[in-house]
């Protein structure tokens, strides 16, 4: 993530509360991140690379060059593009599969803020322990950090109901159930149920079940006996089959994702970054990345981090190192370089929209290298994960340099924040060599005269 933000948006091209990083988390995740910023038109000539007869990969040609922005020249020609590229994602990604993806990362959105507030008291808490500091005032730390953590499951199941059309409090009191202590007295399929079991899954899928109960109750209860049949029928029914069937089953789903997650990085650490760290950004521009979103949280609500952010958030420094290199490259093109010094503070946070729609994706090329870089990145954290170093976030949205604040492990914080250093590095220099040594530049149409400062085209 990769992500994903503020409270608003996730990690790289992560969700707003219509369209939910990694990162971005973004998030995406994590690319968790705020609304595409355009790069600045900004005029100026191009003599930063020789002219070629084929454009990169992904790019069009109109005229002989890129077209220009109000401004003229490369930056403004990349932000027509990159702006014309993102439209051209939005409007293939308005499938139901993927607005179905977007409403349930709504859901999940709202709560980030509290995932990093909650995150950063938790770090703060765990060193003040392991350093013996401050006894008296641990215990409060830990009460403040962990409260919003054991009611979570009781907050999606509220923004479930809100965001797919249901009394909000109708869906807190069905998820209510999920972390109820009375609920080890009750026995489904034979097995005694234990409080928290199925976490925000289950919460999600009950109170999904009350929306639509609720809804088919508005529908046929007379209007006299609406406000109190509706609500009675609807906590009934749902809670019943959240206690006999829907916490049995997101019990077994959940238990599912935390042991995959764990067995993919101790069994094929690398692979499994390189997978994840390369591949982040195509899923960003598919909108896939939003299905990440309860899997961080479920992994958060389990074992306290998400072992797929950090690996996710590599994205972002391949995305850093294209733009260095792309900016070392063409160093007389005032106007591109401009752009680039303006997102790459962003970038380095972990926001990675301007740089993706102002620089690497309009010119194609660095967009690819950037993803190996991302790819070099995961890699390093998934290797030592393999040798036992887990590098975990402790909630989505931040990226970057923003997320060292919610970096653990399962061996302490200061080994996982160097490990996650070491990956940031690692996607820096390969972004940026990877970018050097397959981007030639940008050359100016062979139809423009000198010194005319006509749209340009990459090479």
């Amino acid at each position: 993530m990769v992500s994903g933000p503020a409270a608003g948006k996730p990690l790289l091209d992560g969700p707003t509360a219509s369209e939910p990083s990694v990162s971005g988390p973004a998030a995406d995740g994590p690319l968790l991140g705020r609304p595409a910023a355009s790069a600045p038109s900004v005029g100026g000539p191009v003599t930063g690379g020789p002219a070629a007869s084929e454009p990169l990969v992904g790019e069009s040609v109109v005229g002989g060059g890129l077209v220009g922005g109000a401004g003229g020249g490369v930056a403004g020609g990349l932000a027509v593009r990159g702006a014309g590229l993102k439209a051209e994602r939005d409007r293939r990604n308005a499938t139901p599969l993927k607005r179905a993806l977007r409403r349930i990362a709504d859901v999940f959105v709202p709560l980030i803020p509290a995932l990093i507030g909650c995150g950063v008291l938790a770090g703060l808490d765990g060193l003040l322990v392991n350093a013996g500091l401050l006894t008296g005032l641990t215990p409060a730390l830990t009460a403040i950090a962990s409260g919003f953590m054991a009611l979570i499951s009781v907050f999606v199941g509220f923004n479930t109901a809100k965001v797919f059309g249901g009394t909000p409090v109708l869906g807190g009191a069905v998820a209510a159930i999920v972390v109820w202590p009375g609920v080890a007295k009750v026995t489904a399929f034979g097995v005694a149920l234990s409080p928290g079991q199925g976490g925000v899954l289950g919460a999600l899928a009950a109170a999904l079940l009350a929306t639509y109960v609720e809804k088919w109750c508005r529908g046929r209860v007379p209007d006299a006996l609406d406000v109190l049949l509706t609500p009675t029928v609807t906590v009934l029914v749902a809670g019943l089959a959240t206690l006999y069937g829907l916490m049995y089953v997101a019990g077994l789903v959940s238990t599912a994702i935390g042991t995959a997650a764990n067995w993919l990085l101790a069994t094929t650490g690398p692979l499994a970054g390189l997978v994840l760290g390369g591949l982040f950004l195509p899923l960003v521009m598919l909108g896939l990345h939003q299905a990440l979103i309860p899997i961080h949280t479920t992994l958060i609500q389990q074992q306290g981090y998400t072992v797929l952010l950090p690996l996710l958030a590599m994205a972002g420094a391949g995305q850093v190192g294209a733009a260095l290199a792309v900016y070392v490259r063409l160093r007389h093109d005032t106007s591109l370089r401009t752009t680039i010094r303006s997102a790459l503070p962003a970038g380095l946070l972990g926001v990675g929209e301007p740089l993706i729609y102002g620089v690497s994706l309009p010119l194609g090329r660095p967009f690819l290298t950037a993803c190996a870089g991302g790819a070099a990145g995961g890699a390093f954290v998934g290797f030592f994960a393999m040798l036992g170093d887990r590098v975990g976030a402790t909630a989505i949205g931040p990226s970057g340099w923003a997320l060292f604040p919610l970096v653990t492990g399962n061996r302490g914080p200061a080994l996982a924040a160097a490990v996650y250093a070491g990956g940031l590095l690692t996607g820096y220099a390969v972004g940026f060599l990877a970018t050097y040594v397959g981007f030639r530049g940008v050359a100016r149409s062979a139809s423009s005269a000198p010194g005319d400062p006509s749209p340009p085209r990459s090479s």
